[in-house]
C-alpha cells in the first residue's frame, strides 16, 4: 500500500528564523493520519535562515539523523564534538542517556535539512555523534545506504535503530527498484525532481509511506534526488 503525503498536506511551523514542514504529525495542528512508521517518528523538512540556528538544547533516547540538502550545517555538543556538514552529507547523533547540542547555519544561503528521528533499540545507551560525506555521484542510478542499524551495511554511519537511511540520484528516464518484502516498511521523500512509485506520481518534496509492498519500482520523470528510510 502507498499513502502519498503531498507537500501541501504536511503540517507547518514558522518561527521566522526557522520554517518547517512535518512529514509526520508532531503537533495537534498536523494531520493525525500522518502517523509514525515503526521506529520512524519524525521527518521534518527544515529551512534555517542565515546567521540562525537551534540554541543549545537536550535530547535523550533518540536516534537523530540529519541529511543536508542545501548549505552548510554547523554542530557543537557536550561531548566536545564539533563539525561542519555540507549538502549531500549526513550526520547522526545517538542521544542515549542524554546529550546537549546546538545546530546552526554556517553558510551564506538558507540551510535546508531533513531532521529524521528514530526510536532506538535500547534506551539509556552511551551518547555519540558522527558525520560522513557521501558524494552524490556514488549513488547515481542506485540506492546507497547512508546510515544503518545493521552491521551488514558496510560504509554506512551506524545508528542504534532497526532502520537504514538510503539515498539515490536518478537522471530523467532512469528506473530503479528497492526490495522490501511485505514485512518491511519505508518512507520515501523526493528531495528534488519528479518520480513515479508503483504508478503513483510524486512531485518535488512529496513523501510516500510504503507498506505491505514487496518491491518499490521507481521511475524518474526528470533528474531527481531521493531520500528513504527503510524500517526493516
Amino acid at each position: 500500500m502507498l499513502v502519498h503525503r503531498r507537500w501541501d498536506s504536511l503540517g507547518r511551523a514558522d518561527l521566522g528564523w526557522l520554517t518547517a514542514k512535518h512529514h509526520f504529525a508532531v503537533s495537534a495542528k498536523d494531520d493525525p493520519s500522518h502517523e509514525a512508521l515503526g521506529p520512524l517518528i519524525v521527518w521534518n523538512d527544515d529551512q534555517i535562515a542565515v546567521g540562525s540556528g537551534f540554541p543549545m538544547h537536550g535530547h535523550r533516547d533518540m536516534e537523530i539523523v540529519t541529511y543536508v540538502r542545501q548549505g552548510v550545517l554547523g554542530h557543537r555538543d557536550t561531548l566536545g564534538s564539533e563539525g561542519t556538514i555540507h549538502a549531500g552529507d549526513v550526520q547522526v547523533m545517538s542521544a542515549g542517556a542524554g546529550i546537549r547540542h546546538m545546530e546552526f547555519n554556517r553558510g551564506d544561503v538558507p540551510l535546508k535539512i531533513y531532521q529524521i528521528w528514530l526510536l532506538p533499540r535500547i534506551f539509556g545507551g552511551e551518547p555519540r555523534w558522527d558525520t560522513k560525506p557521501f558524494p552524490k555521484g556514488d549513488r547515481s542510478g542506485r540506492f546507497v545506504v547512508l546510515a544503518s542499524g545493521f552491521d551488514t551495511d558496510e560504509g554506512a554511519l551506524p545508528i542504534h535503530a532497526n532502520a537504514r537511511l538510503l539515498g539515490a540520484t536518478l537522471k530523467s528516464g532512469e528506473r530503479i527498484q528497492h526490495e522490501l518484502g511485505r514485512s518491511r516498511q519505508a518512507y520515501l521523500v523526493v528531495a528534488s525532481g519528479r518520480i513515479e512509485v508503483n504508478v503513483e506520481s510524486m512531485g518535488p518534496l512529496d513523501g510516500v509511506a510504503i507498506t505491505k509492498v514487496a518491491t518499490a519500482r521507481i521511475s524518474a520523470f526528470e533528474d531527481s534526488e531521493l531520500v528513504m528510510v527503510d524500517t526493516g
